[in-house]
């Protein structure tokens, strides 16, 4: 037995067709959780595909209602070996945005595998169940080859609510936290920085969503009799955003940023390139933060963002002012934000620009931002792996741009979060034609076969080394 030979193997599950056979089952559950109707399925997901899969690996298996009212299912799962040096911890969520059938191109079905070329579509194919569907068969290879022996345990969590804001993880890993001790935390979500480029990133930016309203009167009034004489509100929701953020994308509220780029961040992006694969929209140069490349204004800084803007009748526009504004924003942010007070802040900063009559409220989940040290010991050892099996060097992001329930598990948890991606940018991941690229599942099932080979080799020592590093530093 050899990594060569994990790694051969990982390789055949996807040559032989199991990987698709695999993944075609999945795609084809409607696994809606924003659809009240879906939740018989979301509870079909864990029962008929994950938890079989599983427990023919040795896992135990156990499926738990949500703790809030109408949340969707988890799968806990553990494989325990007498004698393990250390526990790992991996992540996937089985639930998809809704498929917006009539909306896919002529020839795809969101809950299909279609294959054009290198592309794979179906709804899920890229976010999460091809993601996770190489996990597991990555980790199956290697207990094969081992003879069932890693030398570590292996636990699993499974939600079926990511889309919908994962309402309950932080509850359900709060109550089974001894359940989910571990050591180490790698799972795969998200993109690539690029199709060809392996990717690992350490945590993600919180995700802070809001409304700015301003309700002027009950309705409206003709522009001819009245124009001049009464406050629009379009024109003074749009004045008030431009107080939050300037004409060039540059966030004008100090409060909403972080104190600094710190260095080891600036380190990391230092050589990451963002767009310019022959499906991403041209980077604007000039846009964002000044003094920033793009990398860093998207991984390293916060953003602000106006998702929707209405006010009267934009489908029919008539001659009158209307009662009404509303637009629908978003911040962006990493470590070291003052995330607690985004609303507050924003009040007090239209308060004191004269925009008393704009209204803020919070709208849904607010996700926080989480990071682990770039120079940690577990990052070396997985971007050394990483490159081992692809004679590539893979990119470090200190952070997704988007945004993950990572602090359930860095923060909640304790652990040190390593994400490895199997999408890439271009996927239209949450968009109608959704996939993933042939190319890329293969090379991941690869990457993760070594990573869980040299995880049973190596992940002692890493441990070690890293329990004597953060010594040191306490005792320094």
């Amino acid at each position: 037995m050899s990594r060569a030979q994990a790694i051969a193997q990982a390789s055949a599950y996807f040559d032989q067709g199991h990987f698709m056979a695999a993944l075609q089952k999945r795609v084809a559950m409607r696994t809606e959780s924003q659809e009240a109707a879906s939740r018989p399925i979301l509870y079909r997901y864990l029962h008929q595909e994950i938890a079989p899969e599983l427990e023919r690996m040795g896992f135990t298996c156990d499926i738990i209602d949500n703790p809030l009212p109408g949340g969707a299912p988890f799968l806990l799962a553990e494989r325990l070996e007498a004698g393990a040096a250390f526990t790992l911890l991996t992540y996937g969520h089985g639930d998809v945005v809704r498929g917006y059938d009539q909306q896919w191109r002529e020839g795809l079905n969101p809950w299909e595998i279609v294959v054009e070329g290198e592309r794979w579509y179906g709804r899920g194919s890229a976010d999460n169940k091809g993601q996770h569907t190489i996990n597991f068969a990555a980790l199956a290879q290697v207990m094969q080859l081992r003879g069932g022996k890693l030398g570590y345990n292996v636990k699993v969590i499974l939600e079926m609510g990511e889309e919908t804001g994962s309402p309950g993880l932080k509850q359900v890993v709060a109550q089974h936290a001894q359940r989910l001790q571990s050591d180490v935390f790698i799972a795969s979500d998200g993109p690539r920085i690029d199709a060809s480029t392996p990717t690992m990133f350490l945590g993600s930016r919180g995700g802070c969503n809001f409304d700015l309203r301003v309700n002027a009167r009950a309705g409206g009034h003709h522009s001819g009799n009245w124009g001049g004489l009464l406050r629009n509100p379009g024109v003074r929701l749009a004045n008030a955003i431009a107080c939050l953020i300037d004409g060039k994308g540059r966030i004008l509220v100090p409060s909403l940023l972080p104190a600094s780029l710190p260095a080891s961040v600036r380190n990391a992006l230092r050589d990451v390139k963002v767009g310019g694969g022959p499906d991403d929209p041209p980077v604007d140069a000039h846009w964002g933060e000044p003094g920033m490349t793009p990398a860093e204004r998207v991984f390293g800084w916060n953003t602000l963002e106006v998702l929707a803007f209405k006010t009267g009748n934009p489908e029919a526009p008539v001659n009158a002012i209307p009662g009404h504004a509303w637009a629908h924003c978003q911040i962006r942010f990493v470590v070291g934000s003052d995330e607690q007070n985004f609303i507050a802040n924003l009040r007090a900063h239209l308060d004191a620009h004269a925009y008393a009559d704009v209204e803020v409220t919070l709208s849904g989940v607010q996700f926080s931002a989480t990071r682990l040290n770039p120079d940690d010991e577990w990052v070396r050892w997985g971007l050394a792996s990483m490159q081992k099996t692809s004679a590539k060097t893979p990119t470090l992001l200190p952070n997704l741009g988007g945004s993950l329930p990572n602090d359930v598990f860095s923060e909640v948890l304790g652990l040190p979060t390593l994400w490895l991606p199997h999408s890439y940018p271009a996927c239209s991941q949450h968009a109608p034609n959704e996939h993933i690229l042939a190319s890329v599942s293969r090379e991941a099932l690869q990457i993760m076969a070594g990573l869980f080979w040299d995880l049973a080799e190596q992940g002692a020592q890493v441990l070690a080394r890293r329990s004597a590093s953060h010594e040191s530093s306490h005792r320094s």
